[in-house]
């Protein structure tokens, strides 16, 4: 039996990275699209102790053309696919009246339309299997909203609301579909905040810490296994309880 596959966007760095070696943990082949040479290469580095295929895919995954080009790859090099792993996102915060009009497009872009772009792809690869399991990644700012965030909130609320639409297409062909949301988790990003800031956030998170990369990884794994047949539509909010 051929080892199961997973294809991630943004698999190069922080939770992509950290999917990427979880899933190789698990003996899954992995199928990483990357922007950045330098990240994927420690990628790369980190994935040689797993005994798996490692297949590497540049491309924008704002551009349909990118995207049915990798998926084509997908395709002549394993003929089916596993997961999609929706991860690649930005951010380009600022407050509503000094947000420029080309920081909301490129983050609805990125966010959306690459997300978009790759579960019609996916779901059409998948439609032929009668089987798959598609995750995006969300965030607790998509369901409850954030100062100086508008965009992103926008960005991450429609893919809840693409994650549940596709749920109810792909159920009768045995296709899951679920998101996870995660709250602060440590990354590059989180460590440029002021210990005022961190402390101040810490105080509303109900485990007084931050998630960590792998707390993610472990999550979207379980919505890609077996474990989770039953599961389609949901959002696994992954915040440590700072959100209830």
């Amino acid at each position: 039996m051929s080892a199961k596959n997973v294809f991630i966007t943004g698999a190069s760095r922080g939770i992509g990275k950290s999917i990427a070696l979880k899933f190789a943990s698990m003996g899954y082949d992995i199928i990483a699209n990357y922007r950045s040479e330098s990240a994927l290469q420690q990628l790369e580095e980190s994935l040689q102790k797993y005994p798996i295929k490692l297949v590497k895919l540049k491309g924008d995954v704002t551009s349909m053309e990118d995207c049915e080009s990798m998926f084509e790859s997908i395709k002549n090099q394993f003929g089916k696919l596993d997961v999609l792993i929706n991860n690649a996102g930005i951010t380009r915060d600022q407050l509503i009246l000094r947000m420029p009009e080309e920081d909301f497009r490129e983050v609805y872009d990125v966010n959306v339309m690459g997300t978009f772009f790759c579960m019609k792809l996916a779901f059409k690869m998948m439609l032929r299997q009668r089987y798959g399991k598609i995750v995006s990644l969300s965030s607790v700012v998509g369901l409850n909203g954030n100062s100086g965030q508008i965009n992103y909130a926008a960005s991450k609320g429609a893919i809840v609301a693409m994650t549940k639409s596709l749920a109810k297409e792909a159920a009768a062909r045995n296709i899951n579909v679920n998101a996870v949301a995660p709250g602060y988790i440590e990354t590059d990003m989180t460590k440029k905040l002021s210990e005022d800031a961190v402390n101040k956030v810490k105080q509303s998170i109900l485990l007084n810490r931050f998630g960590s990369t792998t707390d993610i990884a472990e999550a979207v794994y379980f919505l890609s296994s077996e474990q989770a047949n039953y599961i389609t539509g949901q959002v696994l909010v992954v915040d440590g309880g700072m959100s209830i």
